[in-house]
């Protein structure tokens, strides 16, 4: 072999080195996802007594999940939901637009960590289907507070799964 030929290979083996030491590692995270806790009656309602307590038993049933971000829509009941999480964590609860569901999930694939999402009984699924989980049956908006969809992304595979929380 020649030496130009040998260096062609040597610098096209060392470009190759770089690019794989510099190329952005596969995501990695664990997404959990829940909707509101039981609420009050009435425009944008806090939470009740009950929906406050099963708060804070999402914020101890998550304690060593590692979270790195928590996010919520803009509405009380979300937000307090939220709140013992935050709280527990020292995480500040990010507000994100549940209009914009398609950004939004494309925004938590690309992130690696693992995050809580507080939402709604109609845009909570659909999230889960957007990141490439399994939504399940439809939420029963009347009486179903306790679904808890966890949502792993390992380089590109996603896998899903359906607990319960609380009472």
């Amino acid at each position: 072999m020649s030496f130009s030929r040998r260096a062609a290979l040597a610098a096209l083996g060392a470009l190759a080195l770089t690019a794989c030491a510099s190329s952005t590692p596969p995501v990695e995270s664990t997404i959990y996802l829940v909707r509101h806790a039981e609420k009050d009656a009435g425009p944008d309602p806090s939470l009740t007594l009950i929906g406050r307590q099963r708060a804070d038993i999402l914020a101890q049933d998550l304690a060593d999940a590692g979270l790195t971000a928590i996010w919520s829509t803009d509405y009380k009941r979300t937000r307090e939901t939220a709140q013992p999480s935050s709280t527990m964590t020292g995480l500040p609860t990010q507000i994100y637009d549940a209009n914009r569901l398609e950004q939004f999930a494309k925004q938590l694939k690309s992130t690696s960590g693992n995050v809580l999402v507080v939402g709604h009984s109609n845009t909570t699924p659909e999230l889960v289907k957007l990141l490439g989980g399994k939504p399940g049956a439809p939420i029963n908006e009347a009486t179903e507070y306790d679904r808890l969809y966890v949502v792993h992304i390992r380089g590109g595979r996603v896998t899903s799964e359906i607990r319960r929380y609380g009472r």
